[in-house]
């Protein structure tokens, strides 16, 4: 397969999943929808600053919610709630991480990194941050809140 040949592979396969993905999200409630376009932005907005992000959406067999986005700050392994807005209301989107949706994050986060080998578990600092996504205009504005609620120190069972 020449050059040719294997650049139009790639854009067809591109393609089929840019169109699998645009079919899919047509079916989401519009709410559903805003929330993706929030996680995306913030995704490509982590980046932006450095962050390794190596997780996306992330569920537990055993736990119901998901963890929005996964990365590493330096030596400090950050859970992030993304909350997105279509602008900005009375209260900042960040209110609705309340303490029951902070208990969810906490289980989550330990069953996370449970799946970490014991090894690199030691020591382990865990953060949440929240970030707000609003899109007022076009363009996305965010707000960042880092340590947005108490870290858990937590002794990780090994394995």
């Amino acid at each position: 397969m020449g050059p040719a040949e294997l650049t139009l592979a790639l854009e067809r396969r591109s393609y089929t999943w840019l169109r699998a993905l645009a079919d899919r999200r047509s079916l989401l409630p519009p709410h559903l929808l805003m929330g993706e376009r929030g996680e995306d932005a913030a995704f490509f907005y982590l980046r932006s600053l450095g962050y390794t992000v190596v997780g996306r959406r992330w569920r537990s067999e055993r736990l119901p919610g998901d963890l929005d986005l996964i990365a590493w700050d330096g030596a400090t392994l950050v859970i992030f709630e993304v909350k997105t807005r279509g602008s900005r209301g009375i209260a900042p989107a960040e209110m609705a991480v309340d303490e029951a949706k902070q208990e969810m994050l906490r289980k989550m986060a330990s069953a996370y990194v449970r799946q970490i080998p014991a090894l690199h578990r030691a020591g382990l600092q865990v953060r949440f941050d929240v970030i707000s996504v609003y899109f007022d205009t076009n363009k996305p504005v965010f707000e960042h809140r880092r340590d947005a609620f108490p870290r858990f120190e937590a002794v990780w069972r090994r394995r």
